[in-house]
């Protein structure tokens, strides 16, 4: 799968990958943590930004990186890779922040790397059924098959719909 550098993911080029609206429903933005390949339904993607300030926030989970300002919107930032407990690494070049529309609110999530859009059918789409459990139980919506390659289908309602994940009102005004 190709890798992208953080200035081109947050360039151009990532508003062409946004764009393709034929069969949007069987399409993934794929992304890398660590040596695995996830992928999140480009319909709720918004845009690849690079890395920038982070704002820290109080009284958050270790995965809630803080907020950053976008153009205006404050945007509470969460570190996948913490998230899924894994070891915490130094943001690089490579480090991007994908931005889901979630119901009514952004959400920035930090991978390692943003890989590539995928369309992957619905029967090259295996069930996650029986997979993880404990904080992750759900996370999984499938594994999709692409070729040789397996990127896991994370459902990105469930990754961000922790209420932890909710700023405080005074953070958001």
């Amino acid at each position: 799968m190709t890798e992208m550098t953080a200035e081109q993911a947050s360039s151009a080029d990532a508003e062409a990958l946004l764009r393709d609206d034929d069969n949007i429903e069987n399409m993934y933005l794929t992304f890398a943590i660590g040596t695995e390949t996830y992928g999140v339904p480009i319909a709720v993607v918004t845009e690849i930004v690079g890395m920038q300030r982070i704002m820290t926030v109080p009284d958050v989970p270790r995965y809630i990186k803080g907020v950053i300002n976008l153009r205006g919107k404050v945007i509470p930032l969460m570190d996948v890779r913490l998230r899924f407990n894994l070891e915490e690494r130094a943001y690089d070049d490579r480090t991007v922040i994908i931005v889901l529309e979630l119901g009514t609110s952004p959400v920035g999530l930090i991978v390692d790397r943003v890989s590539e859009v995928l369309e992957i059918a619905d029967d090259h789409i295996d069930s996650a059924n029986g997979l993880g459990g404990g904080e992750s139980q759900g996370l999984v919506q499938g594994l999709g098959r692409v070729g040789e390659n397996v990127a896991i289908i994370l459902n990105s309602g469930l990754l961000v719909s922790d209420a932890e994940l909710s700023m405080p009102e005074a953070a958001t005004a």
